[in-house]
């Protein structure tokens, strides 16, 4: 049995709905509501946006599924996610105003926001696995290769395991889509990112991680965080797709203000519906 729940503008109830089942999917088409989610720190709702971080200094957000979702059945999952990085601002590295960027979080210790600034709203969040998308670099001490890559974080600690540049500003003021699939039975993680929401046949980082062992449980807490300091940015999620079992998602959930217009998110609820199958 698949129990799914999808949010729109018109449908906007519980973004979790947990069965007794084997599978869950949340589906968010946009963030016009946000029950079902725990929101920490600066967090808020912007209109239809979830905004992890406003632009603002020294800034700590984050937001997770508000109840723990069972990966007890396989320790696996898929997720696609869009997001945008507006009005930074503050001080500069190489590669222009705005940081520091947002985390795509699995984690089990609590609902709270980690460390401002390069701790990217991650820092200190125990028992999880982050992959980060970070807009400032720090240098060396966080294995940051430059300020515009895309990294795996362990045990809140924000020195990356593993990282790949990306080659355009993620902090450009468009919207990014993400895909993270993770397959317990290979413990093999994969990382996509394109400015389309078509998924990319290629990842841009793959590695090796045991999740079960790093999260110490299979119930886990499931989201995204985000931090500022001395350079900031609206850090928005736009839309967002999680399935608790290694599942794939085809083309990443498309933002509803993107899609269509007025009536029309009634044929975009319809295409989600079929999707999520």
């Amino acid at each position: 049995m698949k129990t799914t729940r999808m949010l729109t503008p018109i449908v906007a109830a519980l973004g979790l709905l947990a069965g007794s089942a084997s599978a869950t999917t949340l589906i968010y088409n946009d963030f016009s509501s946000v029950s079902g989610l725990k929101l920490n720190g600066n967090a808020a709702q912007a209109g239809n946006v979830l905004r992890v971080t406003p632009a603002n200094y020294n800034q700590s957000g984050s937001a997770f599924s508000q109840t723990a979702i069972s990966l007890a059945s396989n320790v696996s999952f898929s997720s696609a996610f869009s997001f945008r990085i507006t009005n930074s601002g503050g001080s500069s590295d190489g590669d222009g105003l705005g940081a520091d960027g947002i985390t795509f979080t699995v984690q089990t210790v609590s609902n709270t926001a980690g460390g401002i600034g390069g701790g990217i709203g991650y820092a200190g969040i125990l028992n999880s696995v982050a992959i980060e998308y970070d807009t400032w670099d720090n240098g060396t001490s966080f294995n940051d290769p430059n300020g515009n890559h895309v990294g795996v974080d362990l045990a809140g600690d924000i020195a990356s395991v593993q990282t790949a540049v990306v080659g355009t500003r993620m902090n450009d003021g468009n919207v990014w889509y993400s895909w993270v699939d993770y397959d317990g039975t290979t413990k093999n993680l994969e990382v996509r990112l394109s400015q389309s929401s078509s998924r990319p046949a290629a990842a841009i980082l793959t590695g090796n991680v045991d999740l079960a062992a790093a999260l110490g449980t299979t119930n886990a807490y499931v989201g995204f965080t985000s931090g500022t300091g001395a350079a900031f940015g609206d850090h928005d999620i736009l839309s967002w797709e999680f399935r608790d079992t290694f599942a794939p998602i085809g083309n990443a959930p498309e933002p509803a203000s993107l899609a269509l217009l007025g009536l029309g998110l009634f044929g975009l609820a319809a295409a989600r519906k079929r999707q999520a199958g």
